[in-house]
């Protein structure tokens, strides 16, 4: 036998031998072994209840209000829905009658608000109907949809996702969860923001270019919606800027206030 005959047979053997532990490899892990480590779960409080509402995804409607669209450079009578995401961790509870601190984030010079209506699913499906898609809802909450506007910009310009200027740390505020059984679905009502006392965004639910039902139905075309999930159900016009030291206050008709320090 040929030393390099002998080489390469030796190396096939090495090549079975790796194949055959990584088979039991994978087959232990499926066997219930445990995970390397824990990775926390987000949650959001339930207004009237001990247990917390767990989130699984972070769905967000982009341009659903007509003027904003505009002021965004988009014509809303011919743009059909779109969405974008959040990774859950970006979550930043804000609890009824506190004014909580929220870090100015890194990379921007340029930090935007945006008010919204955000919807909580406790159940889901594939290609839901629009009159049965309320039901899968099981709260409602108000929500901020925080912006690094300038890297937004800029990722647009450059036809890139702009991911960079959505999802990112603390980007997603929220308040407490309203259960629908005990307050109801918003299919109307006012939704404002203000700065320092002035208010900034003022709208109603009404204006909507595409309601919650409608998301729902639209984004279960696109995905397996989960018990889990939550829908930033789109902002107003008049998004602008933020600095340290500003203290924004959300305000949703039926829902408390939520307000935050610029930190």
């Amino acid at each position: 036998m040929t030393e390099m005959t002998r080489r390469g047979m030796l190396q096939a053997a090495g090549v079975l031998t790796m194949g055959a532990m990584a088979g039991c490899a994978t087959s232990r892990s499926d066997g219930g072994s445990q995970a390397l480590f824990s990775v926390a779960q987000t949650t959001v409080p339930i207004v009237g209840r001990s247990d917390r509402f767990p989130v699984r995804r972070i769905y967000c409607i982009g341009r659903n209000y007509a003027a904003h669209a505009r002021e965004m450079g988009s014509d809303p009578t011919r743009e059909p829905p779109f969405f974008f995401q959040k990774p859950s961790d970006a979550i930043q509870f804000v609890p009824p009658g506190q004014t909580i601190d929220h870090p100015y984030p890194t990379l921007t010079k340029n930090y935007h608000y945006e008010i919204e209506l955000v919807a909580a699913l406790q159940t889901g499906g594939r290609d839901i109907p629009v009159e049965t898609a309320l039901q899968h809802v099981f709260g409602y909450a108000v929500g901020l949809d925080m912006t690094r506007r300038d890297l937004q910009a800029a990722m647009k310009k450059e036809e890139k996702p702009w991911e960079i200027g959505k999802s990112f740390d603390h980007s997603a505020p929220i308040g407490p969860l309203h259960p629908a059984a005990g307050i109801g679905h918003f299919t109307e009502g006012a939704i404002s923001l203000k700065v320092n006392g002035q208010v900034k965004q003022s709208s109603n639910l009404r204006n909507m270019i595409w309601s919650v039902a409608e998301q729902i139905s639209n984004l279960s075309r696109a995905f397996e919606l989960m018990p889990g999930d939550i829908i930033y159900s789109g902002t107003p016009e008049n998004v602008g800027p933020v600095v340290r030291g500003d203290v924004m206050e959300g305000y949703i008709e039926r829902l408390p206030s939520i307000s935050l320090k610029v930190v």
